[in-house]
């Protein structure tokens, strides 16, 4: 007969490996301690406002500084920020704005009006060569400081009337102006700090690594392990930090969808960046609750080489769009409420409609390649594609080559690189045909057609035409809606004639989401201001 003690070791022992089966995941550990851990895909590649352009960077920055309005996290309407109230000249031309007295970088310093002076002094200075500063040519005499046809910056629209006192003042009325302003480019940087290690305008500062960035947004940078983790901690010195529940975030960088996922299973992540497109229907059906498929204002497109033989000859690069068969790709490849893209900007602003040029005819496209001396896809070189390390990327990047190898006879080759690699390819015009998308800065169609201005730092495409900027700029001054709504839609007519780019599909925002997560609306450009979310265990 065995002893009252053996049942009692037994017992203890059958609990300790219940638990070694139940041990706390990372999510249950981050739910108790207000840690959210989010993926964001790929590395970031800096944490400068002012020079990253990426989807990852803005993911972390947003966190770690504020501009002069900020979000509302239902709509993202521009609510105060740093600036607590504003004034607006009754011509629409100069902003008056009221700094905080509590408004404070990390280090504890006050934050000023001549801080934002400074900090968009440096990104207009030509030598920092900012992929965005095109998004400050609206203001007064920006566009020719930057690039270098006025050395004085004291006469560009930006003016510090006091410590507490900023006057912006535009060369034209843009009613868009305060949702520009929450933007990355727009966010202050510490200008002094960046001084200690480095000329200001010099890109590869290194002020931003861990113990030197100093922001004034809701959490401060704490680590950075590229390719493992950036973690930032809730900031003490933050004006509104009593409404911030958070007390840190885990950012992970996930190259690979698929690991994404997996994490996500494994318990942990909260929130995914993206999810793979085989992946969709099994959540719809099995995991409803954690499937998202948020609306989004996003554009898949192909961005083509004009300095690049063959696709320096129109009818080559109209061939090749005509040729993509967007239905099939949006139906049978990305299943996720995606749109194919009969334009470059989405059809879902109330007071825009973008003009519908671009149709899916393989008979027209065989035509045209045919006029262009190629028939048959004969005597054509082989074209070089490029995309990032993406699952996603590579079934879209897959399905386009056969598409063109079918229909066109177009031998097509892909290539792979990490993400830093492809937008140093894209900077430098090494490629041919680049994978891009491109998330809207405001809810507007410059946003998307600013880009292929002839000297936008985001162009990369090298075509260029004189009329479409000059349908730009009669655009962004004219006041009336319509009027200038139909100058817009002539340019982008232009753009997409000439074909430099070949839109693919309007994007939705399909990911996997905790329901622990609160405060995480769905929102056209997918931000989420940090500091009304909080995780419920």
């Amino acid at each position: 007969m065995r002893r009252p003690g053996f049942w009692l070791l037994a017992s203890v022992l059958w609990l300790l490996a219940a638990g070694c089966f139940h041990r706390e995941t990372t999510v249950q550990r981050g739910d108790r301690g207000q840690i959210l851990h989010r993926g964001i895909g790929s590395e970031v590649s800096d944490l400068d406002p002012q020079l990253v352009t990426g989807l990852a960077e803005q993911c972390v920055v947003s966190a770690l500084f504020e501009g002069l309005v900020t979000e509302d996290p239902h709509d993202l309407h521009p609510v105060p920020g740093v600036a607590e109230r504003w004034e607006v000249s009754s011509d629409g031309l100069v902003y008056t704005f009221h700094l905080r007295a509590d408004a404070k970088w990390s280090n504890g310093d006050p934050v000023t009006a001549e801080d934002f002076v400074a900090s968009y002094r440096r990104l207009l200075t030509p030598a920092l060569a900012a992929d965005n500063a095109g998004l400050f040519y609206l203001v007064l005499n920006a566009e020719a400081f930057n690039q270098g046809r006025l050395a004085d910056f004291s006469q560009v629209g930006f003016t510090a009337l006091d410590a507490r006192t900023l006057r912006i003042t535009l060369a034209h009325p843009a009613p868009y102006f305060l949702g520009l302003l929450t933007q990355m480019p727009w966010l202050p940087v510490p200008v002094h700090t960046i001084e200690r290690y480095g000329p200001v305008d010099q890109r590869g500062n290194a002020w931003t690594r861990p113990g030197r960035l100093v922001g004034n947004g809701p959490f401060v940078l704490k680590t950075w392990r590229p390719n493992q983790v950036i973690v930032v901690e809730k900031s003490p010195s933050y004006w509104d930090a009593a409404r911030v529940r958070l007390h840190a975030i885990h950012f992970h960088p996930l190259d690979s969808q698929d690991a994404e996922e997996r994490a996500f299973r494994a318990g942990q992540l909260h929130v995914t960046y993206t999810l793979p497109v085989g992946k969709v229907d099994a959540y719809r059906r099995t995991a409803p609750q954690f499937l998202r498929r948020d609306p989004y204002f996003n554009t898949y497109f192909f961005r083509l080489n004009v300095r690049r033989p063959p696709l320096d000859h129109e009818p080559v690069r109209r061939a090749l769009a005509l040729a993509v068969d967007r239905p099939a790709i949006v139906e049978h490849l990305l299943r996720g409420g995606q749109q194919p893209a009969s334009s470059l900007t989405p059809p879902t602003l109330a007071d825009y409609a973008p003009p519908a040029v671009v149709t899916t005819d393989f008979d027209a496209a065989r035509r045209l390649l045919a006029e262009a001396g190629y028939p048959g896809g004969r005597d054509l070189p082989p074209l070089e594609l490029l995309y990032n390390n993406s699952e996603n990327h590579r079934l879209l990047a897959e399905a386009v080559q056969e598409m063109w190898r079918r229909e066109l006879g177009v031998d097509v080759r892909l290539v792979n690189q990490e993400l830093k690699v492809v937008l140093a390819a894209r900077r430098a015009g090494q490629y041919q045909i680049l994978l891009s998308d491109w998330v809207g800065d405001y809810p507007d169609a410059g946003t998307f057609l600013e880009v292929w201005r002839g000297d936008s730092g985001n162009n990369h495409t090298g075509w260029s035409s004189a009329d479409y900027d000059t349908l730009l700029l009669a655009a962004e001054r004219t006041v009336d809606p319509a009027g200038r709504g139909a100058l817009l839609q002539r340019a982008e007519s232009r753009l997409l004639g000439a074909m430099p780019v070949i839109p693919l599909y309007f994007n939705t925002h399909v990911f996997l989401l905790r329901p622990s997560v609160q405060g995480w609306y769905p929102t056209v450009l997918d931000h989420h201001p940090y500091k009304y979310v909080w995780l419920q265990e």
